[in-house]
């Protein structure tokens, strides 16, 4: 397989996970956490990185787009910790702890609390949620990226 050719799945890949976000987003009804919107933004960097490919030779772009793989695979791992309680998300979109608060502190944190928590497993497939799901693809395509930046430096 040519450089060009790991660059263009690999950033397609980033396109289809951002395609298919959107989808379950906007055809699906499931509205994005903030973890989840975290997680758009690197693939959005992964494609940039190979239309930048197109134009600039060398390992400096598919270095860029592993770099952007990587990071969103990292947000799903942290996400995915999040959604199955191994470790607190930000307080921001995770329901805390209520037992320490008192009646007007809890209803308080209700009528603030976002719509959507980042520890609430919205759709899953095979065991795996959407989080789940990016960290294990993201990663596939960095290995993708990180051949092509090989191929690059010959």
């Amino acid at each position: 397989m040519t450089r060009n050719t790991m660059i263009a799945i690999a950033a397609g890949g980033s396109l289809a996970l951002l395609l298919a976000a959107w989808g379950f987003q906007h055809l699906g009804g499931l509205a994005p956490c903030k973890l989840c919107v975290w997680q758009r933004w690197p693939h959005g960097g992964a494609v940039l990185a190979g239309i930048g490919a197109l134009a600039i030779t060398g390992p400096l772009m598919p270095l860029l787009g592993a770099l952007m793989a990587a990071l969103t695979g990292a947000i799903g791992i942290y996400h995915t910790g999040v959604e199955q309680a191994w470790w607190e998300g930000p307080a921001a979109c995770s329901s805390g702890p209520i037992d320490t608060l008192t009646p007007e502190q809890l209803m308080d944190q209700i009528l603030n609390a976002p719509l959507v928590q980042c520890d609430q497993v919205a759709w899953e497939f095979i065991g795996l949620s959407m989080a789940s799901w990016n960290a294990v693809i993201a990663f596939s395509l960095m290995a993708l990226w990180l051949i092509a930046a090989k191929k690059s430096g010959r």
